[in-house]
């Protein structure tokens, strides 16, 4: 993982590897949203670039359950 000094990297980071796991998956935001038992807006602002939104390390649990992955892959670096 690069070493970044800003905070809000890890948030846009885990967004985006939540985002490109879900679609992978094939789950529409709604869907993702209902099977993890949180909002669409909560999801939708975790996934966007432009908005920081925090979570909790459970809820990344929650995540990596539902996607049936391994929680070290939302931590992957980006393929830019």
């Amino acid at each position: 993982m690069k070493k970044i000094k800003d905070e809000n990297y890890i948030y846009y980071l885990v967004g985006q590897n939540i985002k490109k796991q879900r679609k992978l998956k094939k789950l529409s935001v709604v869907k993702f949203a209902r099977l993890c038992n949180y909002s669409e807006g909560f999801i939708m602002n975790i996934e966007s670039p432009k908005y920081k939104q925090t979570f909790s390390l459970g809820t990344l649990w929650r995540f990596a359950d539902v996607l049936e992955i391994d929680i070290k892959e939302l931590f992957n670096d980006l393929d830019e």
